[in-house]
């Protein structure tokens, strides 16, 4: 069996990526980086979500000596170019400030009238082996961007992002719900055959 290591201390993505590598009956275990404490924290510097994954991806194979898998997201926002993009995390300054992030995006669309509300959320996800073998894949969640906030699940811009063909936000749906549409659980789901062709 494979060990493939997933580049994220997050509880909950190594979880939901090992539950769609396990319902495609791919044999690999999938790890964190906490399996591995003495790889540092790899800085996203690249210019686009897929250079700040491979960054990522590449830096734990190589550390590793394993297949790596990253993935880097965020939302973009249509009348503002893409925007926050790559800056998602630390739009408002500090990175991971979701309520500072949240009210300033709201207060540089507060006269944007619904129908140019436009946005989606955007995730690169890649995966690298040991001897510098890449390959991206993407996934995107279209929507709208409400005005005022509403639900208490998920994290960063899910209270303002309504889905298409949805009258509820990322953050009033189950995590369930979520997973099933996600740009991530898209992302990831498109990572299996790219896992099954490059690691077996």
């Amino acid at each position: 069996m494979t060990r493939i290591v997933l580049a994220t201390r997050n509880a909950g993505k190594i979880t939901e990526l090992r539950a769609i590598l396990a319902a495609a009956e791919l044999p690999h275990a999938l790890v964190g980086t906490d399996a591995y404490p003495e790889v540092p924290d790899v800085k996203e510097t690249g210019l686009t979500f897929a250079e700040n994954a491979l960054l990522k991806a590449h830096a734990l194979a190589r550390a590793t000596g394993l297949p790596a898998v990253a993935d880097d997201s965020g939302l973009c926002v249509d009348v503002l170019g893409g925007a926050p993009g790559i800056f998602s995390a630390r739009w408002a300054g500090t990175h991971g400030d979701d309520a500072a992030n949240l009210r300033l995006l709201l207060a540089q669309l507060s006269d944007i009238a619904p129908e140019h509300r436009g946005a989606h959320f955007f995730c690169a996800a890649a995966l690298a082996l040991p001897d510098g073998t890449e390959r991206v894949v993407e996934g995107r969640l279209l929507g709208t961007l409400r005005s005022v906030p509403a639900g208490t699940g998920g994290f960063g811009y899910d209270p303002i992002l309504q889905p298409e063909g949805m009258d509820r936000t990322c953050a009033e749906l189950s995590p369930a719900e979520k997973n099933a549409i996600s740009h991530r659980g898209k992302a990831f789901r498109a990572l299996v055959p790219v896992v099954r062709e490059l690691v077996g």
